[in-house]
């Protein structure tokens, strides 16, 4: 600030010969110091202040120059609610926190991680910073998911009892907002404690930058303590006056007149006297006088005798305040120009690696396109946005001198295994249980985890934690909120996926399916005399056999004139009849059949024969080889409508759903621990204490009903869902597990661990219950019968149509006949109907015999005339 303010009063086109004078003081970092000072300093009549370098003192002092119309102008206070309408008279030259936190959120996003642990010091500036970093996480799908807030003051028990107490927390990411601090004592202690190794991810906000900028370099061993640290910097682009301004900085330095070396806000620090001198300079040649005034406010509380009664408002602060708003020129910095919210316009950061012992560029951030290779100038003015896609940054050395992206959190380590609670089940102790003499937990549930994690690509330390006393069977809802809790880091059993419990806990995917079932006592069906005919309703066999009825008519009369295997005795025609179609079953008929129309009929019927005949077979083989049961009850609603009394298993989700579902009277509910319980209870039935029927699990069920033969499943499962195994929400560890399983299951591992645990003799087999055997109805047949039907129609119609006309012409005939002779013929309407059927019955090669005289006679009655 001495450099610029000698810099403007030895420019001669600014202030016209008025001389800048710059009047220092220090606060100490102390909010008291700095207000007491800051009424120091009105009270010599100043009009604008430059800093403080604090945001909470930038608090306290411009709650004064609100009052006083002073302009305040900080280059250092990065605290975003300082741009609050509370605060109008303040602006500042470098970053809001909100663009740094954007970025490291931003960062954060780039690398896949999705929890962060911040360390920040406990004021303003540190817990405004940690809450704008928390809304940029939100907007990420990233948390905040653990917050260690620093004492001011520095105690360095303190400050290490806080960071070995997050070692044993999940998240690996830590981000770090404090202020400048030369000797790096928040990663001295880290590296102590050991956490500045691979499994760690370091993040810094700008105050990192700032102090290694402004150390000298006899003190650049202190970066080794950093190593892999990633941070930012305020962007300021390469110009000739900033060369030219470093290379004096150096002068400076040699001569002792500059302590540290230059940083980003050495140089705000520059432009922000200019800024100011910008401002007065155009103030002057506008008002051409600068005025101050007493305070009304400050006359009424009798002030004089006191240090108030000396300070005085400015007059032309307002005025000087919009002045300094207008500003836009290129400083050192970069372009000095504001926005509506008093910030300078900007938003962008260097992104710095520590590798080394040295700080190295890996690449660039801009509010309008996210992370680049090149600068953020290149990018101005594009407002599109950015996606994941564009971005891009150099390889980074992390923690441990790898350059590989750390996995950023570690689910457990030997110290602190992974704790996994399982229920100490007693019955169908198949599934998982901890045995009596050996303590060791097993079970199908166990192998299939212990599969799956060998899948897992990284080392995960457990202990198995027995969950019940091992007298009955656990609560698995009392387990799930266990795990809720953080008594437990996971569950690991068959623990049904349920909405409630989804609520507490995330699962991962299923890996056995389940769903509740009735069991009850059957009753073997005595074998029956009439087996065979019960793949039919009554319906269907009427009409069946009616059908084979006509169709021996229709052939009968469409044979009957053309075929003598139709014609004969009246006894022999009724036989040939009913024996032609039914012998069309078993495909023994002698007779064929000679018409088109008999030969098209039969096509259909053979037909539909076919498929009602393959149908039979079906339905009367499953009758044959299914053993059919008997039980009054039906399904879950036969149980719903009844007082039966109904058992479950202890500490299943049974429970629950037949009473908060199904509204089923909890008294009617009886708990049942084992299957020697569940046979016993059926045995009895409900008049003897027993129960109607168990719900319960279908592979319960189904290992339960692999030694019985008395029951059985009644209906289908009437809920469906599965087995997972449950973890704390957001565990990382679920998606891989997942991940786990369903390879598992690709590769059929998980039927094969199915097998080792119950098919060691024989698979339990799904026994379900029908009250009754599917019968073949008509309907299903109906649009067979009817094309058989139409097309046997059709073909007497045509058949009638054909005889009715042969008969026409013989009638016609015989009148000729008659004309020629004395006879005459007989006109009653009996006899042609008579001579109709006479007709009907004669044969076809006879009726044609009959016509040939009268076609040989026409082109001989034609020649004579």
């Amino acid at each position: 600030m001495e450099a610029a303010v000698s810099d403007v009063n030895e420019d001669p086109k600014i202030l016209s010969g008025t001389e800048l004078r710059l009047i220092m003081k220090d606060t100490d970092c102390s909010a008291f110091l700095g207000s007491v000072e800051a009424f120091q300093v009105m009270e010599k009549e100043v009009v604008a202040i430059i800093g403080p370098q604090s945001s909470g003192i930038a608090h306290m002092v411009s709650t004064i120059v609100n009052s006083l119309q002073v302009p305040l102008v900080s280059y250092a206070a990065t605290d975003r609610t300082l741009s609050a309408l509370q605060f109008p008279f303040f602006m500042r030259t470098t970053q809001s926190d909100s663009y740094q936190m954007a970025a490291i959120a931003d960062l954060v996003h780039f690398y896949g991680w999705k929890e962060v642990i911040a360390i920040f010091l406990d004021d303003d500036y540190g817990r405004n910073g940690i809450v704008a970093l928390a809304e940029e996480l939100e907007k990420r799908k990233a948390k905040l998911s653990y917050k260690l807030p620093l004492p001011v003051e520095f105690e360095e028990s303190k400050y290490v009892d806080l960071l070995n107490k997050t070692k044993s927390l999940g998240p690996r990411v830590y981000v770090v907002h404090v202020n400048l601090d030369p000797r790096l004592r928040i990663f001295k202690m880290a590296h102590k404690l050991q956490m500045m190794t691979y499994s760690y991810v370091w993040l810094a906000t700008d105050w990192l930058s700032a102090t290694l900028d402004s150390i000298s370099p006899m003190e650049q061993s202190l970066l080794s303590v950093a190593r892999g640290v990633v941070a930012l910097r305020q962007h300021t682009p390469a110009s000739t006056r900033k060369s030219s301004f470093t290379s004096r900085w150096k002068k400076m330095q040699k001569k002792g007149s500059a302590a540290t070396g230059l940083n980003t806000y050495g140089q705000q620090a520059y432009d922000t006297v200019w800024v100011v001198a910008y401002a007065i300079d155009s103030f002057i040649k506008e008002f051409n006088n600068i005025t101050f005034s007493f305070s009304d406010k400050l006359v009424n509380v009798n002030a004089s005798k006191s240090l108030l009664g000396n300070l005085k408002v400015f007059s032309g602060g307002t005025d000087l305040l919009k002045k300094i708003a207008k500003t836009n020129f290129t400083g050192l910095s970069g372009q000095i120009e504001f926005n509506q919210d008093r910030n300078i316009i900007g938003g962008y950061y260097d992104v710095i690696n520590i590798d080394n012992k040295a700080m190295h560029t890996v690449g660039y951030w801009s509010n309008n396109s996210g992370f680049s290779l090149v600068t953020p100038e290149t990018h101005k003015g594009d407002q599109n946005g950015y996606f994941g896609a564009d971005q891009k940054l150099k390889s980074i050395t992390w923690p441990g001198g790898k350059t590989e992206r750390p996995r950023g959190w570690v689910i457990a380590d030997d110290e602190r295994p992974l704790r996994i609670g399982v229920p100490n089940r007693v019955s169908f102790a198949e599934f998982v249980t901890k045995e009596k003499n050996t303590n060791k937990i097993q079970g199908y549930c166990i192998d299939v985890f212990l599969e799956a994690r060998k899948l897992v690509p990284y080392h995960v330390p457990f202990i198995f934690k027995p969950f019940g006393n091992g007298q009955s069977n656990p609560s698995y809802d009392g387990l799930i909120n266990m795990v809720a809790k953080d008594i437990f880091d996971a569950a690991i059993g068959d623990i049904t996926v349920v909405a409630n419990r989804m609520k507490l806990v995330d699962f991962s995917q299923p890996f056995a399916a389940t769903g509740l079932a009735i069991v009850a006592p059957v009753n073997k069906s005595k074998p029956s005399t009439w087996v065979f005919l019960e793949p039919f309703t009554v319906e269907m066999w009427c009409v069946t056999g009616a059908s084979f009825v006509v169709i021996g008519v229709v052939i009968w009369i469409l044979e009957r004139r053309v075929n003598d295997d139709f014609r004969g005795p009246p006894k022999r025609q009724l036989v040939t009849v009913f024996m032609f179609s039914f012998s069309t079953l078993f495909r023994t008929n002698r007779e064929t059949t000679i018409s088109p129309l008999g030969r098209m009929v039969m096509v259909v019927w053979l037909f539909l024969l076919m498929v009602v005949t393959a149908s039979y077979t079906a339905s009367l083989t499953s009758i044959l080889t299914v053993q059919q049961l008997s039980s009054p009850i039906t399904g879950v609603d036969s149980l719903v409508n009844n007082n039966w009394p109904i058992g479950y298993q202890v500490g299943s989700f049974a429970y629950a759903y037949l009473s908060e579902n199904l509204h089923i009277s909890r008294s009617r509910l009886k708990a049942l621990g084992s299957p020697e319980e569940y046979e016993r209870a059926l045995r009895q039935g409900p008049s003897n204490g027993g129960v109607a029927a168990i719900v319960d699990e279908l592979p319960y069920i189904e290992l339960f009903l692999k030694n019985q033969d008395d029951f059985g499943i009644i209906g289908q499962q009437f809920t469906w869902g599965g087995w997972g195994f449950a973890f704390q929400r957001d565990s990382p560890l679920v998606v891989d597990i997942s991940s786990a399983i369903l390879r598992l299951s690709e590769k059929g591992e998980l039927q094969k661990i199915h097998e080792r645990w119950f098919c060691k003799t024989s698979c339990p087999e799904h026994k379900v219950h029908n009250n009754e055997p599917k019968k073949l109805r008509l309907i299903s047949f109906w649009g067979l019968y009817l094309l058989c039907g139409g097309v046997s129609l059709t073909a007497l119609l045509v058949f009638l149509l054909t005889i009715v006309r042969q008969f026409i012409r013989y009638k016609r005939r015989q009148m000729q006949q008659s004309s020629t002779s004395s006879i005459s013929p007989s006109t009653g309407c009996s006899q042609h109907v008579l001579n109709f059927f006479d007709f009907i019955d004669e044969k076809e090669e006879a009726i044609k015999n009959l016509f040939k005289p009268c076609e040989n006679s026409q082109p001989q009655a034609s020649l004579g005339r």
